[in-house]
């Protein structure tokens, strides 16, 4: 599956400014288009659930390439390749420089892992920047310290894949963490999580996100000059914002 639109490396160097908190913000906010049948409709399911950042101090941002495992069962090996070939080598080999391995491996096997050092010696060859699971890692120190890439998952563990999971697709849908992601999609991950743009959302919501931060140092100029309580004008109204956008303007015009 081929990312529907393709983020450039201009806006990924864009959301590399920001936090998680605040692209999980743009994102849920984002008007979802044909939904007045559905009301309730948004883009809110874009946090993972129970990914925990294992690299601290660092935001990492890049394009999902990804991977999902399933049970294991005979038949199995029938329908998939093995050896270079098979689904996870696949998958890293896709990844490149700003890419992401984000990987569906069922959180629900506390056992199980889904990589080691020695597979990952392959995105580190590729440039990828890190790997997201809702499953184990294995060989963590090793992998952070010898190849540099950050790391978030559900946990650590001694263990392999097998008999748990075994990989089965690359560069398909996936679900991390309760979160549908497609191969393209921009991955925002800090010390707070992971958060998920859909690929198509992602101008736009880096757009949003940078008057966001800007509104809101003019709102903390409003607070501290009036010691104000924040409730006053956080969260930021329309008319806030408006009133920002004014102040920018003239700022430009002098």
């Amino acid at each position: 599956m081929e990312p529907r639109v393709y983020v450039t490396d201009e806006i990924l160097e864009r959301f590399r400014r920001v936090t998680s908190a605040t692209v999980y913000s743009a994102v849920w906010r984002h008007p979802v288009e044909g939904s007045e049948w559905f009301a309730s409709a948004n883009w809110q399911r874009c946090l993972m659930k129970n990914v925990l950042p294992m690299t601290h101090g660092k935001t990492m941002v890049g394009r999902a390439r990804t991977l999902r495992f399933v049970p294991p069962r005979p038949d199995l090996l029938e329908i998939t390749r093995q050896g270079e070939n098979s689904p996870e080598y696949v998958a890293m080999g896709t990844c490149g420089p700003g890419d992401v391995l984000v990987v569906e491996a069922h959180a629900a096997e506390p056992e199980a892992n889904i990589v080691g050092n020695m597979k990952a010696r392959q995105l580190w060859h590729n440039g990828a920047v890190g790997i997201v699971t809702d499953g184990g890692i294995r060989d963590l120190d090793m992998i952070v310290e010898d190849y540099g890439l950050q790391i978030f998952a559900g946990h650590r563990s001694p263990a392999g894949n097998l008999p748990w999971i075994e990989a089965y697709e690359a560069n398909g849908a996936i679900n991390c963490g309760g979160v549908l992601v497609f191969p393209g999609d921009v991955i925002v991950g800090d010390d707070d999580g992971v958060v998920v743009v859909p690929c198509q959302l992602a101008e736009g919501v880096i757009d949003w996100i940078e008057e966001q931060d800007k509104a809101e140092e003019f709102v903390i100029g409003l607070i501290d000059a009036e010691k104000a309580p924040p409730g006053r004008y956080y969260p930021i109204s329309e008319e806030t914002k408006d009133r920002y956008r004014r102040w920018a303007a003239e700022r430009d015009e002098a």
